[in-house]
């Protein structure tokens, strides 16, 4: 006859119960499931053979990491190498586990079969139920201690947070400023139409949306312009010549009369509009930033909005870095894909690496398969800036460099290097450097040492 025997790990330690009766457990499934909630059922079911509390916290936390992932820690192995029947009777026996990875380390392990299916999620319920009061010594209230302060600990080292590594801050920068560019658009075509009414003759004149803002905040009424509004607007264009066009278009203009109240309500929506495109500007050297940080390759390559925007497609760095290259290439073009399988049309040859100047620069013919090398090169920068410890941009220029003869191959014919021996190249490069960086501040010391020599010679002679 088989031993059941279940395992059950909690915040204050590790206990192992004996099942009895395990073969009419089995049949008899909805008696268990009923004997769970009343504590002198489930005793006549379940009998503690061995418990072993944690010293302390930190080595809790080091037990409960290594079974979430489904590693057999040594503290856990050893409890139960001594509390399992040996080795050479567990052939009878079968262990519950909760988990199915953490099953099958110890069955490779001690060699013992594991299970968690059948009567075994029932009986670890009723052990989870009745715990504080199988284990003596052990009351409610220090379980809900223990396992609020596991909870806090666990959820703090699962939470992996690097200044210097943050993807969620480039997901979001990039959202906002996509948000920023519909608004500023929005914004700028309000004030154009509204302003319009007074000046019409500005849109032709200036017809960049920032500029043309800062001059209605700047002019207001037409008519209040003069010679001695030259400089202000010069300085606001760039062009002296726009400039004197809009002091001749205002004395020319068509437009209607506005009353001060309205001007003043222009003035400030021009104002808010300013601040928008300002404010989108250090959004966009902040990803700038951020991408150099957590992506330098891959900025390299494709520039920061295009890597930022794979990014936030991926969900991740770590996301995009998993994709294959055949993924990254229509990344952003799903709706298309989907909709060309569906009627056996073609699929599509670039989603987010169309805005790369690589595809723009190619010819017709050679759009897709630039934009397929592109997506391969992308993943290995990726890649390399998820996994590599070292930050350099060493690889994305050399990236950037195969991508260019790659143009220029098709253009000419020009045969490229191989992939294989410009990585080699790189990593050399990048070895010097890591060599080169100590060797520089050793001389630095040695010059600092003779200096220091010299001043205690000096102060002995002096003295």
């Amino acid at each position: 006859m088989s031993k059941l025997f279940v395992l059950y790990e909690h915040s204050a330690g590790f206990a192992l119960f004996r099942v009895s009766e395990f073969e009419e457990l089995a049949a008899f499934l909805p008696q268990v499931e009923e004997s769970v909630t009343d504590l002198q059922r489930f005793n006549s079911v379940v009998t503690l053979i061995a418990f072993q509390p944690f010293k302390s916290a930190v080595l809790a936390l080091e037990n409960i990491n290594a079974i979430s992932e489904g590693i057999l820690p040594e503290d856990l192995n050893l409890f139960l190498e001594g509390a399992l029947p040996k080795r050479k009777k567990r052939g009878k026996c079968t262990l519950g586990v909760s988990d199915p990875k953490l099953g099958a380390a110890i069955s490779e392990a001690l060699e013992i079969p594991c299970s968690h299916t059948g009567a075994v999620p029932e009986v670890l319920r009723g052990i989870r139920h009745h715990f504080h009061a199988l284990i003596k010594g052990l009351t409610l209230k220090a379980c809900s201690v223990a396992q609020l302060g596991l909870g806090h600990s666990y959820s703090r080292a699962r939470v992996k947070f690097n200044v210097h590594r943050v993807d969620n801050m480039i997901i979001q920068s990039i959202a906002l400023l996509d948000q920023l560019d519909k608004d500023i658009n929005t914004f700028s075509m309000r004030i154009r139409e509204w302003y319009s009414y007074h000046f019409p003759e500005l849109v032709a004149i200036v017809p960049d949306n920032h500029l043309y803002a800062k001059c209605a905040e700047h002019i207001k009424d037409r008519k209040s312009l003069s010679e001695e509004s030259l400089e202000p607007l010069t300085e606001i264009l760039g062009d002296s010549e726009k400039a004197q066009a809009i002091l001749d278009a205002a004395k020319m203009s068509m437009g209607m009369d506005i009353s001060p109240v309205d001007l003043i309500n222009i003035q400030m929506f021009a104002v808010r509009v300013v601040a928008l495109v300002n404010y989108r500007k250090q959004i966009s050297e902040y990803l700038h930033t951020k991408m150099n940080s957590v992506a330098p390759n891959l900025t390299t390559l494709v520039g920061d909005q295009v890597g930022a925007r794979l990014i936030s497609k991926a969900g991740s760095l770590t996301s995009l870095a998993k994709y294959p290259a055949s993924t990254v290439q229509i990344l952003g073009a799903e709706k298309a894909l989907f909709r060309a399988l569906k009627t056996r049309s073609k699929t599509p040859k670039y989603g987010l690496l169309y805005h790369s100047t690589f595809i723009g620069r190619a010819g017709v013919k050679n759009k897709g398969r630039i934009s397929r090398y592109l997506a391969n090169k992308c993943s290995i920068a990726s890649r390399i800036d998820c996994f590599s410890e070292n930050q350099t941009t060493i690889y994305g220029e050399k990236l950037r460099q195969q991508v260019e003869d790659r143009l220029k191959f098709y253009e000419t014919g020009d045969i490229p290097a191989k992939n294989i021996d410009v990585m080699k190249q790189a990593m050399q490069e990048v070895a010097l450097m890591q060599d080169q960086t100590p060797a520089e501040e050793e001389p630095k010391k040695k010059k600092k040492k003779k200096k220091d020599k010299q001043k205690k010679e000096v102060e002995a002679m002096e003295e």
